[in-house]
């Protein structure tokens, strides 16, 4: 066999070791979850040589067009990994992110567009798939609630068909502020308060079609719940979720996953881990948590159970079922991977 064959079999037998170790990965790891929602844990899925790669906090994660999985991280170094389901590093860049936090993707006429935002830097972006910049959004200096760009901290968008796309000032003065595609400010609402439709620590929002209509679902998450608000700012609901220091809503299906990175406040430091709810906004299954019990309809706090995780932060639902999720203040780990049983 000449050396060109050789290496080029090599390859090949190395390429199906590699294959064969995820497999049993994902075969073998421990099961955890309840109901018809149960998983297969896999710790060694987005592992990388952290010399090369480095994450700091991984903070949110999505899967682009190309089945990707595409994780958000404010090191430096490489702001983005982009991944195949596999675990496998295919991509990455970015360097300019030191407080990068918040990861939308938005589908647009064949193109797949990036909405990152800053709480450094006070700033949400908007780029390509690849990170071609393409818009920059301050401060909003004219809805008159802000003095200085460092009270605005944003932690999330959230993008509609159309292009407009709503940010949410999850670590600053808690106010959603709802854009048109060019970047102008229409509308905003929320804030700091006391009434039911203020919010408190709003770190994530996301569009909500389970039930026909197109509607917000806001985290607030010191008061353990999500809040449901129409497009225009009205409260039509909360979704209490007792003992749960929700993160974003993440909608895949008629079900609402997110990671919890806190039970049952924010004082509790590595408490934490993932839910999952129905299309009725029921609790399910609870990914290193107690069993989700309701008594006379109303659910009794959860907490964690099992020390699987320390802070998740963020989980991504491929096209599936499995969840990948991101952990911050975790010791830097890599996203862990869990395939539904």
């Amino acid at each position: 066999m000449d050396r060109r064959k050789f290496l080029k079999n090599a390859g090949f037998a190395a390429g199906a070791m590699a294959i064969t170790s995820d497999l049993y990965a994902e075969s073998k790891g421990p099961v955890y979850g309840h109901n018809n929602m149960r998983y297969r844990m896999n710790v060694k899925w987005g592992a990388l040589n952290p010399e090369k790669f480095p994450v700091n906090d991984c903070h949110e994660m999505i899967q682009d067009k190309k089945g990707r999985i595409v994780l958000l991280t404010n090191e430096t170094k490489n702001n983005i990994l982009i991944y195949n389901k596999s675990g496998r590093l295919k991509e990455n860049w970015g360097h300019e992110y030191p407080g990068a936090h918040g990861l939308t993707l938005h589908r647009a006429g064949g193109e797949e567009y990036l909405f990152i935002t800053d709480t450094v830097k006070h700033q949400v972006y908007k780029t390509t798939i690849d990170g071609r910049l393409l818009l920059t959004i301050d401060y909003p200096e004219e809805t008159g609630v802000y003095k200085n760009k460092e009270a605005f901290v944003p932690t999330e968008t959230t993008v509609l068909d159309n292009g407009d796309f709503y940010i949410a000032d999850g670590y600053g003065a808690q106010y959603i502020m709802h854009y048109d595609e060019r970047g102008k400010l229409k509308n905003f609402f929320g804030g700091r308060g006391e009434t039911k439709a203020n919010l408190d620590n709003a770190h994530g929002i996301t569009l909500d079609t389970r039930n026909g209509d197109t509607t917000l679902t806001i985290t607030d998450r010191t008061r353990n719940c999500f809040k449901r608000f129409s497009l225009d700012g009205n409260l039509i609901e909360v979704i209490e979720l007792p003992g749960a220091c929700v993160c974003r809503p993440v909608i895949h299906g008629d079900y609402l996953y997110a990671a919890v990175l806190r039970s049952p406040d924010l004082k509790t430091p590595g408490s934490g881990f993932v839910t999952i709810l129905d299309k009725n906004n029921k609790v399910v299954s609870n990914i290193g948590g107690t069993e989700p019990v309701y008594k006379d309809g109303i659910l009794q706090p959860m907490a964690q159970q099992e020390k699987i995780f320390i802070h998740p932060h963020d989980v991504c639902v491929d096209d599936e079922g499995s969840i990948y999720v991101a952990q911050w203040a975790s010791n830097k780990v890599y996203p862990y991977k869990f395939t539904r049983v």
